[in-house]
């Protein structure tokens, strides 16, 4: 019988432990009954201290120990002590109440009934996805706090809330990819029971939730894993710490960790979706790799639930197998982030060449990207000086997420500088409609809907003092590449997180109020017009003026059709508009003073043909639909 990880509350006073610790010659559970006996549970050597009451567990096959506690309840704290001599939280803790270097926490996730039973999620052809932080997104910080949200994200159209990863990492300001529990929700943002409520709310308010798990590797501080048994491995180098044994010897039960982690999400915690971070820092060359095998165990539990469950996959690599089907020779996942089409809407419209930069800068970089998502697919890159990437061309548009700002493309910016802060406001709202009226899932980051101008910095609250130092070097390091003037900000100081905050007043006036409606008009348009809300590579044809920098493109879906106009250029430009004699109406026009813009210059409807000339004003985003 297979016996799920960790602490699992049966109920009657009964507990289970499950761990994987093939290092340690006897394991024993100690248990705490009061915060009193725990008190130097912080002490990073000594969780527990060596007291309260013990539990020894039977070892059973490949290294793993076993067994039954009696007179245990939910909020009973407890650690592992490994051969008597060191005394550690759980690899599978669910709740890590004093932080990453306390005692763990039973929970009981079966205590009390879900109230979104009826929910089945959502296909992936409707996800509009909006990321946020949970500790910048309020004041409060807290899940809690995201809920009285939930009404305005909703009415903005969105149908997807992606949360960054809120699996504990040390202290109680993060970005949250230097987690080193992956199965304890953070407490200082509301523990399990608050994330349960906040998934509750989403989907009471029918929002699908995506979670950003980190299974490439984990965090420094408070990782013990390796006390345990060879979850990691010297054979790979990882840029962010440790390389995980996702290949090596006992590399099955590092598997089934993560594994079991994905389950434990979709399952107790109801979540829909799983973006999978950075994907190509996972190493592995074994015939059955972890990622097929992640993807067969969550569609399988999609199946036997009756619920639509998706793996979202991040990958610099643009390599396609990731998201082909396993029986293709592919990994089975469901999608995946293209970075491509960020950068060629971002240096074409901020001008920058530096970095991963240097490999656009075109307007055809913009057209391959809306044709087919990447836009390097085997050529030579001059960033890499190396071929990169496949053909992303037969692939359906609904595999890939697009974005014009993310937590990554802002974040790691030497200053965190938000695309509201380097373009005009006519170019924040072209960027908006590229994003939004493309084939592709469009996603949104926290803010961009109203102009947010805060930064979105990179912050830790780490406690040992070598690894803060260790970490403001490596920023460094990272934007030399990028060669960005000044010197990037302090990651420990609570200043740059504070500064990170969301300003909400912000959408209330103004150009902020404009942005915000024009965005929902934005959203409005791709869930009511057929030819925008069929995702279809197929049904596109996207045209090039390059003396005028104006892209046209049409796109069609049974007698319903569209065409969109953007002009990039700084100047208003006039075009012959492409394609067979109709009758157009205008649908949305960015220029149009409603929108915040400097007045529209293209009539309401025209009838296409060679005398017709429309004059874009700059920076600028046109959509029509075809009348009869």
């Amino acid at each position: 019988m297979h016996m799920n990880l960790g602490a699992t509350y049966l109920g009657g006073s009964r507990c289970q432990f499950v761990v994987w610790a093939p290092l340690a010659g006897n394991v024993e559970v100690l248990m705490f009954d009061d915060r009193e006996s725990i008190s130097a549970s912080k002490a990073k050597t000594t969780c527990g201290n060596g007291k309260g009451r013990r539990l020894r567990l039977t070892r059973t096959d490949f290294g793993y120990y076993e067994g039954i506690g009696e007179g245990i309840l939910p909020g009973t704290r407890y650690a592992y002590s490994l051969d008597g001599k060191k005394d550690r939280p759980d690899p599978a803790s669910r709740f890590q109440p004093e932080g990453v270097h306390g005692v763990s926490q039973v929970t009981d996730p079966m205590r009390s009934r879900w109230g979104d039973t009826n929910w089945r999620g959502l296909s992936l052809e409707d996800y509009i996805i909006y990321e946020l932080h949970v500790g910048t997104y309020t004041p409060e910080g807290t899940f809690d706090a995201i809920a009285s949200y939930l009404s305005k994200i909703k009415e903005l159209g969105v149908t997807a809330l992606e949360l960054m990863p809120v699996a504990q990492f040390p202290g109680d300001r993060n970005w949250g990819y230097d987690g080193a529990y992956p199965f304890a929700v953070q407490n200082s943002y509301g523990g399990p029971a608050g994330l349960r409520r906040l998934v509750e709310a989403c989907h009471g308010h029918g929002l699908a939730i995506v979670l950003d798990v980190v299974y490439n590797h984990l965090g420094p501080e408070g990782n013990y894993l390796g006390d345990f048994g060879p979850y990691f491995t010297d054979q790979y180098r990882s840029p962010w710490g440790q390389a995980l044994n996702f290949d090596g010897p006992s590399s099955d039960e590092v598997v089934r960790y993560f594994i079991e982690n994905a389950l434990y999400w979709v399952r107790d915690f109801h979540i829909d979706a799983l973006r999978l971070d950075a994907i190509h820092g996972i190493v592995d060359c074994n015939a059955q790799p972890f990622l097929r095998l992640l993807a067969q165990a969550v569609h399988e539990f999609a199946k036997q639930s009756g619920r639509k469950i998706y793996l979202i996959a991040e990958s610099d690599l643009n390599d396609v197998r990731y998201i082909q089907p396993a029986e293709s020779g592919g990994f089975g996942l469901d999608a995946q982030w293209s970075d491509d089409f960020h950068h060629a809407v971002h240096s074409l419209l901020t001008g920058e060449r530096s970095g991963y930069y240097l490999d656009f800068g075109e307007l055809d970089h913009v057209k391959k990207a809306f044709e087919e998502s990447f836009v390097y697919s085997g050529q030579f890159s001059a960033y890499r000086r190396r071929r990169h990437g496949n053909s992303s061309r037969q692939i359906p548009a609904r595999q890939f997420v697009v974005f014009a700002q993310n937590h990554d493309q802002v974040g790691n910016r030497i200053l965190g500088d938000r695309l509201s802060t380097l373009v005009s406001f006519e170019a924040l709202k072209l960027a908006a409609a590229l994003v939004i009226l493309s084939p592709f899932i469009p996603l949104l980051f926290m803010g961009e809907e109203w102009g947010e101008r805060a930064p979105f910095q990179y912050f830790t609250s780490h406690s040992d003092a070598a690894l803060i130092e260790a970490v403001r070097r490596g920023r460094r390091e990272e934007f030399a590449a990028f060669r960005w003037n000044g010197e990037p900000l302090d990651p420990q100081d609570e200043a740059t997180f504070l500064r990170s905050k969301l300003n909400h007043t912000l959408k209330q006036t103004g150009t902020g109020r404009a942005l915000w409606e024009f965005y929902q008009e934005l959203i409005k348009l791709r869930k009511s017009v057929r030819a925008i809300a069929r995702l279809s590579k197929s049904q596109m044809e996207v045209c090039c003026f390059e003396n005028e920098k104006v892209l046209q493109i049409r796109r069609w879906s049974e007698r319903d059709e569209i065409t969109l106009f953007a002009n990039f250029s700084d100047e208003a430009k006039a075009v012959v508009p492409k394609g067979a004699e109709c009758r157009w109406q205008m649908l949305i026009d960015s220029a149009d003073r409603r929108w915040g813009g400097p007045g529209t210059t293209i009539p309401s409807d025209f009838k296409s043909s060679e005398n017709v000339r429309l004059t874009l004003c700059p920076k600028s985003i046109s959509l029509f639909q075809r009348l009869g």
